[in-house]
């Protein structure tokens, strides 16, 4: 995927682990007239540590591996989402983010495998191939290199 947008490119942003639930659904509204908001992996990661462990912005930003400016604007588009979602009865669904990218420097484990957050399954890394540009033949989802941004075994 080519970078079009001007200016400093987007640095990799590191999590810790996935999320294990990818959907949160209103409950009394009909599935016809419900409406997504979208959050992204990095955008959970940021609530995570903010939010659950009450990190300070600095300290949560230099474990994302971006700016305290950059982690403060994610993790105000997740607060903001959460609460439309809350406030106005829509579906909260998690996928994508800017973690795609290989962070240089850290070798994992079974970074040879393509995988699946929503069903699990997993194929072999094609080299020169990045996994985000191919889509699981189960679920039609974009995979993730197992182990680089998760802790998906």
């Amino acid at each position: 995927m080519k970078n079009t947008r001007a200016g400093r490119p987007v640095n990799c942003r590191s999590v810790e682990g996935l999320p294990k639930v990818t959907c949160f659904l209103p409950e009394g509204i009909p599935p016809m007239k419900l409406k997504n908001v979208v959050l992204s992996v990095d955008e959970v990661e940021a609530m995570r540590l903010a939010d659950m462990q009450g990190l300070y912005q600095a300290e949560a930003a230099e474990k994302m591996n971006v700016s305290r400016q950059t982690f403060g604007r994610i993790v105000q588009s997740a607060r903001k989402k959460v609460a439309e979602a809350l406030v106005e009865g829509k579906t909260i669904c998690i996928e994508g983010g800017n973690i795609a990218q290989v962070c240089p420097g850290h070798p994992v484990e079974g970074e040879n495998v393509c995988v699946c957050l929503y069903c699990g399954y997993e194929k072999p890394h094609i080299d020169g191939v990045p996994c985000r540009t191919e889509l699981c033949p189960e679920c039609k989802k974009p995979l993730i290199r197992k182990g680089r941004f998760s802790s998906v075994d």
